[in-house]
């Protein structure tokens, strides 16, 4: 076992984390039926025959839920299957109405791939055992407050993609990072929107513990998580449970277990099933599903840069260090807004703190995405601009992105989302005319007069004879203190640099 997972051991036991995620994918018609997928719909407005399951509806294969199965698998670098088979999936529940599911079991259209991530500053890789297509089943309504109960087909026969791991993860957290860079790949390709309060991207996560370098433990599977807040919750949780029952002397019982937040407890739902209960065989009224490599090499061809192919080319072409690349591909926007500021100000590094930090704090607090922002790339390279040509200090630069941010009007309407190509950003100059602007009207210029600065120093060191004193012991926390006297006396206008250089000079 790695140091790293050794590290990770709770109350001496080593945690064990597999997902299946459901992806609903991006067509506008169901899996097998031309019924719509639209959200939000009255019930049953939105089931044709198949979805109802009537006598002699028979299923049609949609091409366009293929067709995402490959983006995906090309973008995991996963293998895209040349044949795969549709089985039936038995199980009984009031809101499936064939009594069986058509999904995919022995042979999926994507076998194998990876997801890379950072976690905490280190690259971890989870391996995928599948991705195979299934239709979704409908919805249970419970009504309590007339004590009935009613189903609706809406979402019966949605397409699903459901992305299968090894159980590779050995921490909450790190299982959480995980479905953090699943989502955005999913949503990078577009093949699912990743909505996940309408239940576009559902998780189920299968945990386990054990004694380190023991047999995997007994998993229980916490069924449609979706939230990445309630997902690490109910990890954590479930973590500590077993844990106690082991301690306890009790057995762990293989279960589905549903999280509730408001407890912030898992319970069990019903008994685990295997793969033998669901009594899988070959649909009879689906051929098998043929993918000819000329579609999966047109396919290939016509997608956008994926993340990870992008954030290496950020390390190669801007000399960014392997987490930056892997922050900034963050979204197709975040990369490409980060681009066009990164060329304009040509200062990539510069630019790419800037948007990790001041950019990414502002987004954050304002529960905004980059592509809602009305603050152009080349205002962000004109700010970075007049900080590199000093200007203006660090801080003050921080004071003129604060004014301008405030300036805006932050009721983002759809058709007021900035648009930024997938294929790459266009050429853009640097405007600094707003960011003069308003170091002008706020009196930000920093002082480059030497002799004024020099002054400044001269009665910061006279007013301050024991630091000096303390400096000449060798106290080299009491330069500091200078250094800070000095840049208040000058209102923080004066570059830190210049201010270091000149004491150490007066200094000796």
């Amino acid at each position: 076992m790695s140091s790293t997972a050794a590290s990770l051991l709770v109350q001496g036991y080593e945690v064990v984390i597999g997902f299946e995620t459901h992806t609903q994918l991006t067509t506008q018609s169901k899996i097998f039926s031309r019924a719509s997928t639209a959200f939000g719909a009255e019930p049953n407005t939105q089931a044709s025959s198949v979805d109802f399951a009537l006598p002699g509806a028979l299923p049609v294969m949609n091409k366009g839920a293929v067709q995402r199965a490959i983006e995906f698998g090309l973008a995991v670098n996963g293998h895209i299957a040349e044949s795969s088979v549709f089985a039936r999936k038995n199980y009984f529940y009031p809101d499936l109405p064939k009594g069986y599911q058509i999904s995919q079991f022995e042979i999926p259209v994507v076998q194998g791939g990876v997801v890379e991530f950072f976690l905490d500053g280190e690259k971890k890789s989870v391996r995928l055992v599948r991705a195979h297509l299934e239709e979704d089943a409908g919805k249970s309504l419970h009504e309590d407050f007339i004590g009935m109960s009613g189903i609706d087909l809406n979402r019966a026969g949605t397409p699903l993609l459901e992305i299968v791991t090894e159980p590779d993860m050995r921490s909450t957290a790190e299982a959480v990072a995980y479905a953090k860079e699943l989502h955005k790949i999913v949503t990078w390709i577009g093949i699912c929107d990743g909505n996940m309060q309408e239940g576009s991207f559902r998780c189920d996560a299968n945990v386990s513990v054990r004694k380190p370098g023991a047999p995997l433990g007994t998993r229980r599977e916490i069924k449609n998580l979706n939230s990445f807040k309630f997902m690490q919750h109910a990890m954590d949780y479930e973590v500590r449970w077993q844990i106690n029952e082991i301690e306890e002397g009790r057995a762990v019982q293989q279960a589905t277990v549903l999280f509730n937040p408001d407890t912030g407890e898992t319970r069990a739902m019903r008994t685990k099933e295997d793969a033998a209960d669901y009594r899988y065989f070959p649909d009879p009224d689906l051929p098998p599903l043929m993918i000819g490599r000329d579609w999966v090499e047109k396919t290939r061809a016509e997608m956008s840069e994926l993340p990870r192919v992008m954030a290496a080319r950020f390390v190669k072409d801007y000399g960014l260090p392997e987490y930056d690349a892997g922050q900034l591909t963050q979204s197709n926007a975040f990369a490409s807004y980060f681009e066009r500021v990164a060329r304009a100000s040509e200062e990539p590094k510069i630019a790419a703190n800037w948007m990790m930090g001041e950019m990414q704090a502002k987004l954050n607090k304002a529960q905004l995405t980059i592509d809602e922002v009305q603050i152009s790339p080349a205002v962000l390279a004109g700010l970075i601009k007049r900080v590199r040509d000093e200007t203006i200090t660090n801080k003050a630069a921080r004071e003129v992105l604060e004014e301008i941010w405030n300036s805006q009007r932050w009721t983002v309407t759809a058709d007021m989302k900035q648009t930024y190509s997938a294929k790459g950003p266009e050429t853009i100059s640097a405007d600094t005319a707003p960011v003069d602007a308003i170091i002008e009207a706020k009196g930000l210029k920093s002082m480059n007069d030497n002799g004024a600065l020099e002054k400044i120093i001269d009665d910061v060191l006279a007013a301050n004879a024991k630091n000096v004193a303390e400096f000449r012991a060798g106290n080299a926390k009491a330069f500091n203190a200078l250094v800070g006297q000095a840049m208040k006396a000058t209102q923080g206008k004066a570059n830190p640099a210049q201010v270091n250089a000149l004491l150490k000079k007066k200094l000796g």
